[in-house]
C-alpha cells in the first residue's frame, strides 16, 4: 500500500475543480454560430478538456493503491473521481461531434452548386444551428458535472480525514499564536502578512505555517505586499481537529488492512 500526501491530493482536486468549472464557463459563452469561427473557438476548448481529464487520471491513479483505500467510505470517492474521466471524455466527444456537424465552405465536386451559393450556403448553416448549440450545451453540461465531482471527492477525502483520526496523517501541533493567525487567514486569504480581515499577522508564526506547508503563497507576484496566502488542505484539517474547546480526538496510528468494503456512500 502506497503512503501519499492526502492532504495534497485535496489540493489537486479544487484546483481541478475549479479549472473545469472556469472551462464549463467558457464553452457556455459560445456561439452556435456554424462557419470557421467556430472551429477556431471550438478546437482550444477539445484540447483543454483532454489535459484536464489526464489531470484527473493522474489524481485518480495516484489515489488507487495508496492508503487511502483503508478509509471507510474511500470508495465512494473514487467512483465518483472515476465519473470525471467519463464526463471529460464526453464533453470532449460532444465538441468534436460540434467540428463534425460545423460547415466549412470549401468547392463541392465537379458540377455540383458553386462555393459561393448563398442558397446552398443558409441552407446548410441553417441546419446545422441547432445541432451545433445541441453539442455545445451538453458538453458544457458535462464540464459543470466534472468540477462538481472534482469538489465532492476533494470533500469526502477531507471528511474522511476528519472522522476518522486513526488515518489521519502525522500533523503539526499549533501553539495558541500559530493557530490564531492561521484562522486569521483562513476568514478570507490574506496578502502577505496581513489576515483577511486587515489585521497583522506576526513573521514568526506565519513562517511557521509556511514551513509546515498549512498556508499556499502565490508566488506569481515577486512583491510581498501583493503575494497571495490561502490555507491548504493540511491547514484547513489542523483547523478542524485543533480548534480551542474542541474534544481531541486520537493521535493517528497504524492504519488497519482494508475491510470488506459495505454499502456504498453517496
Amino acid at each position: 500500500m502506497r503512503q501519499i500526501d492526502l492532504p495534497a491530493q485535496i489540493d489537486h482536486l479544487r484546483k481541478l475543480g475549479t479549472d473545469f468549472a472556469a472551462l464549463h464557463a467558457t464553452v457556455t459563452a459560445l456561439n452556435a454560430h456554424p462557419g470557421s469561427e467556430m472551429l477556431q473557438q471550438v478546437g482550444p476548448k477539445i484540447l483543454a478538456i483532454h489535459e484536464l481529464v489526464g489531470r484527473a487520471l493522474v489524481r485518480l491513479s495516484v489515489l488507487d493503491g495508496s492508503q487511502y483505500t483503508a478509509v471507510p467510505g474511500s470508495r465512494s470517492s473514487l467512483e465518483t473521481l472515476s465519473e470525471v474521466i467519463a464526463s471529460g471524455s464526453l464533453a470532449a466527444s460532444q465538441l468534436a461531434r460540434a467540428v463534425a456537424d460545423n460547415p466549412l465552405e470549401a468547392a463541392a465536386f465537379a458540377g455540383g452548386p458553386p462555393v459561393d451559393d448563398t442558397a446552398v450556403h443558409q441552407a446548410r448553416h441553417a441546419e446545422a444551428r441547432p445541432l451545433l448549440a445541441e453539442s455545445l450545451t451538453t458538453a458544457a453540461h458535462h464540464l459543470d458535472l466534472c468540477a462538481t465531482c472534482c469538489r465532492y471527492t476533494a470533500a469526502g477525502i477531507a471528511r474522511d480525514l476528519k472522522n476518522h483520526p486513526e488515518h489521519r496523517p502525522s500533523l503539526p501541533q499549533l501553539t495558541n499564536a500559530q493557530y490564531t493567525a492561521l484562522d486569521k487567514i483562513a476568514q478570507g486569504g490574506s496578502r502577505s502578512v496581513l489576515a483577511g480581515d486587515g489585521s497583522s499577522i506576526h513573521a514568526t508564526p506565519f513562517a511557521v505555517l509556511e514551513k509546515h506547508r498549512l498556508i499556499r503563497i502565490d508566488t506569481q507576484h515577486s512583491a510581498i505586499a501583493v503575494q497571495d496566502v490561502t490555507v491548504t488542505a493540511a491547514g484547513k484539517l489542523v483547523l478542524d481537529t485543533q480548534r480551542p474547546g474542541a474534544t481531541p480526538s486520537a493521535s493517528p496510528g497504524k492504519v488497519p488492512a482494508p475491510s470488506k468494503p459495505g454499502g456504498r456512500r453517496r
